[in-house]
């Protein structure tokens, strides 16, 4: 029997959907006590393969417990793949070792999925610099996903059901682990359109005819070209194109990215509905409404994957680790999303295409 999402808690549905595979990530990080948190919040002890050192989490579990946490999976009744760390890891001080030991995770994890002895994948979060002191030179996992899947381009999506009404934030990054000074250089009217087709896909899993919005990369989005000339010459014309290849879709924008945002907040509020879909042109223009929005509730999903992956929308915490102080909603809010999203794929795979197999 499938597990699938409802307002944040996870309930049972008919639908066949197999276990979960989760990466548990920097193992100096608060990696395992989200997910025994959220694996307890939840009530549920299956379908999830964790994919990590079994006695480090022993020793993790014990850890929290003695630090006042009694609301934990028992790592002892957990499907686990064991690949033992190297080294002791000292939580909160995370480093080439840990880095290593992430990195195998994600990659076992992703071949459990590839395999087929998992439907999706759940990541906790992975420090960028223990991986580079590792060797690993990618930005994130993201692109290490779409390595391993033989993928030239993933794209972040957050997704976030508000709490009031059925209305979904939904915003897709244009570019991601990128130094802002590369994003114009990035950025094109073919890498736009293609985001646009992903977003579309997306957001017709809950809505047969979107709304989207499209972020100016300037400041008043150009004003007109008196502040930058990206809009213009380029943005405006894509848009316009776009929007002629997909005449049921309305598509407002390049909008001025301080104001862009400011419908989706109304509609978090449950003062009506925002646009079905926003597209920002670089990482911190679309992840700081979304955190000052739902930072609690907000999912990674990864696009352009061959599976479905979601991750919390937040970092290691090293400043807490170790200290059962984590929240783990955000955590949870991915495993909802991964069994929600993948039931739904499930079902809709049984009548037709799935839009999020395009994006």
């Amino acid at each position: 029997m499938g597990i699938q999402a409802y307002n944040g808690r996870i309930r049972r549905s008919p639908l066949d959907f197999g276990p979960l595979a989760v990466a548990l990530g920097d193992p100096a990080g608060i990696g395992a006590e989200i997910v025994l948190k959220s694996l307890a919040r939840a009530g549920l002890n299956a379908p999830v393969v964790l994919v990590g050192c079994r006695r480090w989490l022993e020793e993790q579990h014990r850890l929290l417990r003695e630090a006042g946490c009694t609301s934990l999976a028992d790592p002892a009744g957990l499907s686990m793949v064991d690949l033992p760390l190297a080294e002791p890891i000292t939580p909160g001080q995370t480093g080439a070792a840990a880095g290593a030991a992430s990195f195998a995770w994600l990659t076992t994890a992703t071949q459990l999925v590839q395999e087929g002895r998992c439907q999706a994948l759940v990541t906790a979060p992975i420090a960028k610099a223990s991986w580079q002191a590792a060797g690993h030179r990618y930005p994130g996992q993201t692109e290490r996903l779409a390595e391993l899947c033989g993928v030239e381009e993933a794209s972040m999506l957050f997704t976030a059901r508000a709490p009031h009404g059925r209305w979904r934030l939904n915003t897709l990054l244009a570019t991601t682990h990128i130094p802002l000074a590369e994003v114009p250089q990035r950025l094109n009217p073919a890498l736009v359109e293609r985001k646009l087709d992903q977003l579309l896909a997306f957001c017709q899993r809950f809505e047969p005819h979107p709304r989207l919005v499209v972020a100016g990369l300037n400041p008043h989005a150009g004003e007109a070209g008196h502040l930058g000339r990206e809009e213009v010459e380029w943005l405006e014309p894509c848009l316009r194109a776009w929007r002629q290849r997909h005449p049921s879709v309305v598509l407002d924008g390049p909008l001025p990215p301080d104001t862009c945002w400011l419908e989706a907040a109304a509609a978090w509020r449950g003062e009506g509905n925002g646009a079905d879909g926003y597209l920002a042109m670089y990482h911190d223009q679309g992840l700081i409404p979304v955190k000052l929005l739902a930072f609690d509730a907000a999912v990674n999903t990864t696009l352009g994957l061959p599976f479905l992956r979601t991750s919390p929308d937040h970092g290691t915490a090293f400043a807490i680790a170790g200290q059962g102080r984590a929240r783990p909603d955000s955590m949870e809010a991915a495993i909802a999303a991964a069994l929600d999203l993948g039931s739904a794929s499930a079902a809709t795979s049984r009548i037709g295409s799935d839009p999020l197999s395009r994006a």
